[in-house]
């Protein structure tokens, strides 16, 4: 006999980093991954949120201070952040980088491309060239 019971969706590693750096944003300065796991409803792991932390602390998303036996997280990025991140770590990678950014430009919605445009058409900040 089959047992139907619905099993809970599967998260994505994206989503999972996506709700643990929200968690951080909303402590009042760094936190463990317990709170973090309490602020997530307890239904991960701790395990799961050390590793969620560790992969985080890897792409700079998030920084660790000795906390007693453990650590305490405090977020460097937000989700965006990291977006940002993945998309040059790609851009990086790529030997024609010209190449890639008219694809990616020409493959742009009205709306994306009007942002985009908005967005270079800002000074530079202090320290581009």
């Amino acid at each position: 006999m089959t047992d139907h019971r619905q099993r809970p969706r599967r998260r994505g590693q994206g989503e999972l980093e996506a709700q643990v750096l929200s968690a951080l944003a909303e402590a009042d300065g760094p936190a463990t991954a317990g709170w973090v796991q309490e602020r997530l409803g307890g239904d991960l792991a701790y395990t799961t949120v050390i590793t969620i932390l560790t992969r985080l602390l890897a792409k700079g998303a998030v920084t660790r201070e000795q906390a007693g036996r453990s650590f305490a997280w405090t977020p460097t990025s937000d989700q965006a952040g990291l977006a940002a991140g993945k998309m040059r770590r790609v851009l990086d990678a790529e030997n024609d980088r010209e190449a890639v950014l008219a694809s990616f430009v020409t493959g742009l919605g009205p709306d994306d491309e009007r942002l985009l445009r908005e967005l270079l058409g800002q000074p530079l900040s202090e320290g581009e060239d």
